[in-house]
Order: C-alpha cells, then structure tokens, then sequence
C-alpha cells in the first residue's frame, strides 16, 4: 500500500512547492479529520468546540470563578467574542456571572451545578474518543507529536509580506 500523504488526499495534482505550506495545510486537514470524532458528543449536549472549552475552562476555576477576559485568554482557539459565547452559556443556565462590586467593568464568570454536571457526563465519551483516535499511535509518538506542535507554534516568525 503506497503511504498515504496529504496531496494524495485532497487531490493535489503537484507536489507542495513549500514544506511549510504543506505542515499547515496537514495541521488543519488533522484538526477537521479529528474534530469529526469528538463534534458529534459535544452536539448531543447543545455545545459547539468553544462552548466546551469555555466550560472547561471555568470548571478549572471552580468555584472562584474568574473574569471574562481570563476565558478568551485561555481559549485554545481564540473566539472574537467571548462575552456573547457566555451570553449563550448562561441563556442554557450553565453559567452565571456577576459584575465586581469594587471594579463594575469586571464580570466574573462562574460554572453552574448544571453546567458541572454537563462536564462530567462528557468526561469519559470525550476521553474515550481521544483515547481511540489515538489508538495507533504510541504514548512516546504523541509526546513527539505534542512536542512538535509546540515548537511550531512558539517560534519566532517574521511579520508577513505586505499587500501593497
């Protein structure tokens, strides 16, 4: 069996002019590949990637708390709104948040019962798909995988070519 490339899977007729191009375009056929195992729990419960990560998010500063600019920090994918992604989180009661009386431009964000008991019930299918999507790969590859990202993400790039 001939090994299975991105340009075979998307069609490319040519090979990728530039390995980098090629990673990023990998990276982003992975997450949408991968995310197809883990969408399907997350809408049985009325929740989108965002919406959940939110959520865990908050649970991690269970019971404090903490402000709405701390959630859109600590996002693995930033949203360009998070005070209307919490709007909704609260519309389905599974959020509450407060303003601080000292500082009324602060909103603290908290988890709900409800929204801690949501968690919990995705907690092991959510493990389970993640455990079984990385079935064939060995914990010192994923280290390797987990590695390489990083170091992609975290190196210093230069400012793109302007569009003059």
């Amino acid at each position: 069996m001939a090994e299975r490339t991105l340009q075979h899977e998307i069609g490319k007729k040519r090979p990728f002019a530039d390995p980098g191009e090629e990673a990023y375009l990998n990276i982003l056929r992975s997450a949408a590949v991968l995310a197809g195992d883990v969408l399907p729990i997350l809408r049985a419960e009325g929740l989108t990637e965002s919406s959940y990560n939110a959520l865990r998010i908050l649970r991690g500063h269970h019971p404090h708390g903490c402000p709405s600019g701390v959630v859109g920090d600590q996002m693995v994918v930033r949203v360009p709104d998070v005070t209307r992604l919490l709007d909704r989180l609260e519309d389905a009661g599974l959020v509450a948040r407060c303003r601080d009386s000292d500082d009324r431009r602060v909103v603290t964000a908290r988890i709900t019962e409800k929204g801690l008991a949501m968690l919990a019930r995705l907690d092991e299918p959510l493990n389970a798909a993640n455990r079984a999507m990385f079935a064939h790969m060995t914990a010192d590859e994923l280290r390797t995988l987990s590695a390489l990202l990083v170091k992609a993400r975290s190196g210093e790039r230069p400012a793109p070519p302007s569009r003059s």
